[in-house]
């Protein structure tokens, strides 16, 4: 058997990232597609209200937003990121984020 780098998806097949993960009432819900040394890629569901604190990353963390609206702090700058748009939070940095609204995000960190 060939060894999966990303897990968690069928390989060689369509998918919406945002079926991959579902919110939970007064959760963050995360799902790991691929983690190593290098790089990190993980599916997040927030429902409405929901935070990640403040914290540093020792790598560059980009952020896009699949579905709704959420609120990302990145050195005490607020920016709200929609559906569609991606942001990127540079290592090293404190930054946080928060659902304005239950929504969906993808993030990729480089190490």
């Amino acid at each position: 058997m060939t060894e999966k780098f990303i897990k968690n998806m069928k390989h060689e097949e369509i998918v919406m990232l945002s079926d991959l993960v579902q919110a939970n009432e007064g959760q963050i819900v995360s799902k790991t597609l691929a983690q190593n040394e290098a790089l990190s890629i993980t599916l997040f569901a927030f429902d409405k209200g929901e935070e990640i604190s403040t914290h540093e990353s020792n790598g560059d963390a980009m952020v896009t937003v699949l579905e709704g609206t959420g609120k990302l702090t990145v050195d005490g700058k607020e920016y709200l990121l929609n559906a569609g748009e991606t942001l990127i939070m540079p290592a090293k940095k404190p930054h946080a984020v928060y659902a304005e609204e239950r929504f969906k995000m993808v993030l990729v960190v480089v190490f």
